[in-house]
């Protein structure tokens, strides 16, 4: 694989009930050493990378995405918004919409729920967004995704990228999960799976669109 840009799912680094098994007081401010340290890696290889990290700032706990850039910099950072479950009660709510630069893209970031209503997207469309994209950790069920980022896509008209995850957690069963492109309210590439992957698709940046027609999957031994 040859990735130039790497996104993970949501709370990569720890999972979305975390808390429930080991509390919140690990969490430090940003960049603490590990960060660093997977900074320093990023640097190295040269790549951009969107990390689902849980931060602090003073008393406040954030769910955020920080992108990292070929240099080894934090380019710039989301703060979920829209904290809605319970999974997230050690998690406050993140007040700033703006689009991050990226190798001299403009990308919008939507955290999982993020997504579930218009305002969201449409604020980072309005701040000049050309992309969005949407590390996420929801699973498959009666709570399920139903359309949300297509509709995301259609309302803006800008090319929707989501990585989610797989696994199960306390109460929660992320198998099957859907990762995707969407594009203008169709989805251009999909992925579900029983099995852990790492999913690559070529990308056309004058176009904003695949390039490829399916995901190449890379499935993680158990």
């Amino acid at each position: 694989m040859d990735a130039q840009w790497i996104v993970t799912p949501e709370l990569a680094v720890c999972g979305l009930q975390f808390a429930h098994v080991v509390g919140s007081d690990w969490i430090q401010p940003q960049p603490d050493p590990w960060m660093q340290q997977v900074c320093r890696l990023v640097k190295t290889l040269k790549r951009t990378v969107f990390l689902g990290c849980p931060e602090r700032e003073g008393r406040r706990f954030y769910n955020s995405v920080f992108v990292i850039g070929p240099t080894g910099e934090i380019v710039g950072q989301h703060r979920k918004l829209n904290v809605v479950s319970d999974s997230l009660s050690w998690s406050h709510p993140g007040d700033r919409v703006a689009p991050i630069e990226c190798e001299g893209i403009k990308v919008g970031v939507l955290i999982c729920s993020d997504a579930y209503t218009s305002n969201i997207a449409r604020a980072l469309k309005f701040e000049g967004a050309e992309m969005l994209v949407s590390p996420a950790s929801w699973g498959p069920g009666i709570h399920g995704p139903n359309g949300e980022w297509e509709q995301r896509s259609h309302e803006t008209g800008l090319p929707v990228i989501v990585c989610n995850r797989t696994g199960a957690e306390q109460t929660l069963d992320f198998w099957r999960a859907p990762s995707l492109v969407a594009k203008n309210g169709d989805r251009l590439l999909s992925h579900t799976s029983d099995r852990s992957a790492v999913l690559t698709f070529d990308w056309d940046f004058s176009n904003m669109v695949p390039s490829t027609t399916q995901f190449r999957a890379d499935y993680m031994r158990s």
